[in-house]
């Protein structure tokens, strides 16, 4: 077998000591990932002003321009900002100085947006972020508006979705206004009904409802009528009989009386379903019926 002429090795040796040389003279075009954000735009040809040799950037490096009582308060010339883009600096508020961990000065390729690493909330002591109205505004929809509570409540500080919303931190008023955050059903039983949800339904969740209308009266044939014929006002806490030409209060007066019953004002205590007779004798000796 043939052994390669030295000559072809050296010329290997030499190509990779040129190009050694060239990234140390010349790192901004040779290595780097992209272009400077604008505030670092003067530093694009002298990377070694936050580079070390063989370590890359560090955060000593940073703090030799950007004092850290200063950061986001200041520029690194003394002067303060005019516009911050958070509401208050929190920067020296962290456990711990690290400035890599969220800032990549290379604006990077724009196919792969590498330009900004996300923000991680456990870099903050946990007195501040609990605080999350200092840093973020409050969202103005209708969920929000009327809670008084930090984020955290029921956000967590990796995404703001999904969340776990308690409706006990809403107000006693604002809790039986359900329709000011969610939209009323429009399923024939409800599209019917002008009251609080909370009559039937938990906040916990929406299902299992509470109300079984069977358990106290059958709504079928001629009983399948709107709401306010029984209810009325939409006030379910109450219900009458006398709501239609069928059930006039002088009529059903007439016909119990004549059976002896007097009291006929709670009339599901004997009709519950309107297909079967009420049973001999019910409620009778309750409503006072006469006897010999």
């Amino acid at each position: 077998m043939k052994k390669r002429p030295p000559i072809l090795w050296i010329v290997v040796a030499l190509n990779l000591v040129v190009l050694v040389a060239l990234a140390f003279v010349y790192p901004h075009l040779m290595i780097s990932p992209g272009p400077l954000v604008k505030g670092h735009e003067e530093l694009a040809t002298d990377c070694f002003a936050c580079h070390a040799a063989w370590r890359g950037a560090s955060t000593s490096r940073c703090t030799e321009c950007h004092a850290m009582a200063d950061v986001g308060l200041k520029t690194t010339k003394g002067v303060p900002i005019p516009s911050r883009t958070v509401k208050v600096s929190f920067h020296q508020e962290l456990i711990e100085q690290d400035c890599m961990a969220c800032h990549s000065d290379h604006q990077g390729p724009k196919l792969t947006k590498r330009s900004r690493k996300p923000f991680s909330h456990a870099l903050l002591k946990v007195a501040v972020k609990e605080q999350c109205s200092t840093c973020h505004a409050a969202p103005k929809d209708t969920v929000h508006r009327d809670l008084k509570v930090e984020c955290s409540q029921c956000h967590g500080d990796k995404a703001w979705k999904p969340a776990h919303f308690d409706h006990q931190l809403l107000a006693p008023a604002v809790l039986d206004r359900c329709e000011s955050c969610h939209n009323a059903p429009t399923d024939r039983l409800h599209r019917q009904i002008k009251g609080s949800c909370k009559s039937c339904h938990k906040t916990e969740a929406w299902k299992p409802a509470t109300f079984d209308h069977d358990k106290y009266f059958v709504l079928d044939r001629d009983h399948e009528a709107p709401c306010d014929t029984c209810h009325r006002n939409n006030d379910y806490s109450r219900y009458t009989c006398y709501g239609c030409h069928e059930h006039s209060e002088a009529k059903v007066r007439a016909e119990h009386l004549e059976e002896g019953i007097r009291d006929f004002q709670n009339c599901v205590e004997c009709h519950r379903d309107p297909r079967v007779e009420p049973e001999k004798g019910r409620g009778r000796d309750r409503g006072g019926r006469e006897r010999d």
